[in-house]
């Protein structure tokens, strides 16, 4: 098959059918001989990356949220289970249902934001957040509301949160290299190398160069501590959800929003760029829903991750994208069930290996939400929210993101009317 024709059959098979504003699945629905025919080593492996990709930088993440929070390591190797395990499954679900690469794993910024809140909530408060989160989503996706609720917050606003709230992470990295240059310097010195030259960073990843060589950091400096790993399989923490107005108020709004216009707007422009039409509202559905599953193993919101996605459509044909993701849900899935003993090994690292390794993670998200809040329209309002995000200001103990938010909208209805007068004509 070329690719002409390839693509032909892509564009045939696979347009998106709406009925009442809910996007069918694709049919026929591919089975044991079209997966066999359209399977590729190059799809396994961008699949397997965009699994590493996931596994490095952002589990450094949710471990370092978790250590701020005082969770266990029990509590903290289930979250790792519920945002693999079954995100991956969902993952394969939605690929092989839609024949895209539809890549769900679970929102990065709203992991951010549950570290403040557990200075004050309780984790089971905390979890029926979650709950909540999940049920909004879903009700958002039933109603067909979800591209109104995307529009309804400017962008640049909405990214001058995300930059307040991942601000700590480049603090904490450049703290890194200051406290333990041993470890942090040889990370952040590969990770720089292999940014310089782009075909150097797509032989060896930066983060994943920066996970390697911090590795190697460690081992020889001889701190590596993961103490006796009890169990290598998953073995789930159920929690059950507490309700209390001040958890709703504080994480909810904020959460739903890094979802559904942060995450899975970033993960549906990455994927209409490289010619896909992503189900915006059947993803929310299916987010909601996952979301809800996930919050009783102590797993934050699921969402449409955008860079996993960017990996899984990097190379090959666009008709057989859909095999990298489907790789990716597999790989998730073993991952997850392996969840406490990846879990012991990342703690058991120095706290430096684990903060540079997230703030590297953070550099290029921090970088594009400094410039997609401050390069357009709304910039009044966006500085607003992120002066008042990073002040870390709790009002009725509410984060500061959520005020930040309140307060940039304020700030940009008062001070910038034109620029809302502008972006609706351009709609």
């Amino acid at each position: 098959m070329t690719t002409e024709t390839a693509e032909r059959e892509q564009t045939s098979e696979t347009t998106t059918v709406e009925r009442r504003g809910f996007e069918l699945p694709t049919r026929p629905l591919p089975g044991p001989r079209r997966l066999a025919r359209d399977f590729g080593a190059l799809y396994a492996a961008n699949g397997l990356v965009g699994l590493i990709f996931a596994a490095t930088g952002p589990v450094a993440v949710i471990l370092a949220v978790g250590q701020q929070g005082g969770l266990s390591s029990a509590q903290l190797a289930s979250w790792i289970f519920g945002v693999f395990f079954l995100n991956g499954i969902l993952t394969i679900l939605a690929c092989w249902s839609y024949r895209q690469p539809l890549g769900f794993f679970w929102t990065i910024p709203g992991a951010v934001l549950v570290g403040p809140a557990l200075t004050h909530l309780a984790w089971p408060e905390v979890v029926g957040a979650f709950v909540a989160t999940g049920v909004l989503i879903l009700v958002l996706g039933l109603t067909g509301w979800v591209r109104r609720v995307m529009e309804l917050i400017p962008m640049p606003i909405v990214m001058g949160m995300v930059a307040g709230v991942f601000l700590s992470f480049g603090l904490d990295l450049v703290r890194a290299v200051a406290s333990d240059i041993a470890i942090a310097g040889p990370m952040v010195g590969l990770f720089v190398v292999l940014s310089w030259r782009a075909a150097l960073g797509r032989w060896l990843p930066p983060i994943i160069g920066a996970l390697l060589i911090g590795g190697l950091a460690v081992a020889v400096s001889g701190r590596f501590a993961p103490g006796p790993v009890s169990q290598w399989l998953a073995a789930p923490v159920f929690t059950t959800p507490q309700w209390s107005w001040q958890a709703m108020l504080e994480l909810v709004i904020p959460l739903t929003i890094t979802v559904l216009v942060v995450q899975n707007g970033q993960g549906v422009a990455v994927l209409r760029s490289a010619g896909h039409r992503a189900p915006v509202n059947m993803a929310a559905i299916a987010c909601g829903v996952w979301s809800v599953l996930a919050s009783f193993v102590g797993a934050v919101s699921t969402c449409l991750t955008g860079p996993t996605n960017a990996l899984l459509v990097a190379s090959g044909e666009r008709s057989r994208h859909y095999i990298a993701g489907i790789a990716c849900g597999v790989f998730a899935i073993g991952f997850g069930l392996f969840a406490p003993l990846f879990t012991q090994w990342m703690l058991g690292a120095p706290g430096a290996f684990i903060a540079a390794l997230g703030g590297l993670a953070m550099l290029r998200v921090l970088q594009t939400s400094f410039v997609t809040a401050f390069s357009g329209r709304f910039t009044m309002g966006a500085l607003i929210t992120f002066v008042v995000t990073v002040s870390g200001v709790q009002v009725a103990n509410i984060s500061s993101a959520f005020w930040g938010l309140l307060a940039g909208l304020a700030v940009s209805w008062l001070l910038e009317r034109a620029d809302f007068t502008t972006r609706t004509e351009a709609a």
